[in-house]
């Protein structure tokens, strides 16, 4: 229904209960959408709520658009008063706080300021917690700490402790940071937020605050958590930059082609891509820190070579913890970029590994 309130002009007499009726010449709007790959990562969810999309990173083709809890329209809304929290939006498209999966943009900075000979040269020391510059306690999942550790090594392991010192690193002023993050699209303290258009239908941009590179917030915002929102489809499209090594994401469509009422194609797709968001050395240098990552989800996501960076973030003042997972496939044949969040995680036995399996397992058949 969203996307032909946006698209109504394209259609003529269609109906939003029976959707397209070939009968009397109606005009119609064909989606990306793989209806049989969405409803198996639908049912994947189980009792979970959250979301997944995926989209082919080469032409930008939606393939996956699932947001739990959903209703069927077909029933109408006339219970809409007990309809559960978040039943008519698209989670997707709406920022969220993006726990460890921050530290790809992080990275992304780091490389684009340093260069990958002196980010790589860095090292520090995790001890569980650590004492930030500004005299403020970080700390790491691991309470028991990681030791010393390189960028890959901290990437892998998501580590705050790290993060933290690299964020304070004089060779990583927070001005650059800045630059770096707005290129990728983040409203910065408070900026005018844009949105992204996806056939008419808005998604929202990332957004954080920095204000000191000693600051507990801003530290805490580049590792993924305090003020940082950022919408799964901005996480999925920032995917598509680093896959194709070029810098530069690949925009995301939904509508595949439009008919009018004669069954002539009035509109097709095309391929948009945007300017770099960083230069096509650092989308190389991040791609072989993520598929490094990705080698740890061998046993979980069997069969693919991905890149990918997992996050638990806080919400609802930390009573709860959502779970996310973003990434790409390393083929050509398959070029699918993906985001799956699961929502308070800690009260269900499926993982966002499981949902992207299916998820690339009819994608990719």
């Amino acid at each position: 229904n969203t996307l032909v309130s946006a698209n109504i002009k394209k259609l003529n007499n269609y109906s939003f209960s029976q959707g397209l009726v070939h009968d009397g010449g109606k005009s119609a709007i064909y989606s990306t959408i793989d209806h049989v790959a969405n409803r198996a990562v639908y049912n994947s969810f189980g009792d979970r709520n959250g979301c997944a999309v995926a989209y082919n990173y080469i032409t930008g083709e939606i393939l996956i658009c699932v947001s739990r809890p959903s209703l069927d329209i077909t029933k109408g809304y006339a219970d809409i008063d007990n309809f559960e929290s978040g039943t008519l939006i698209s989670k997707t498209l709406y920022g969220t706080v993006p726990g460890s999966t921050q530290k790809i943009s992080t990275l992304a900075a780091a490389f684009e300021i340093m260069g990958a000979d002196k980010l790589f040269s860095k090292s520090y020391t995790c001890n569980g917690t650590y004492r930030n510059l500004g005299g403020q306690d970080i700390l790491c999942h691991n309470l028991s700490g990681h030791g010393t550790e390189n960028i890959q090594e901290a990437f892998e392991n998501s580590c705050n402790v790290f993060f933290a010192q690299l964020v304070e690193d004089p060779d990583m002023p927070l001005d650059g940071i800045e630059r770096v993050y707005t290129s990728m699209g983040y409203a910065i303290n408070g900026a005018p937020q844009n949105t992204i258009d996806i056939n008419g239908i808005k998604c929202e941009t990332a957004s954080t605050t920095l204000t000191n590179s000693y600051d507990f917030d801003t530290q805490w915002g580049c590792i993924g958590q305090g003020k940082t929102l950022v919408s799964p489809m901005q996480l999925m499209i920032w995917q598509s930059a680093i896959a194709n090594e070029s810098g530069q994401m690949t925009m995301p469509h939904i509508i595949d082609h439009a008919t009018n009422v004669k069954g002539k194609i009035t509109e097709i797709a095309n391929t948009d891509h945007s300017g770099n968001i960083f230069t096509a050395d650092t989308a190389k240098q991040v791609k072989q820190v993520m598929l490094e990552n990705g080698q740890n989800y061998t046993s979980s996501i069997e069969g693919y070579t991905i890149g990918v960076k997992s996050g638990t973030a806080q919400v609802k003042e930390g009573a709860e913890e959502n779970s996310l997972l973003t990434g790409f496939v390393n083929d050509n044949r398959h070029p699918i970029a993906f985001c799956v969040m699961i929502e308070d995680k800690n009260n269900g036995n499926v993982k966002t590994e499981d949902i992207t399996k299916v998820l690339l397992d009819e994608l990719c058949a």
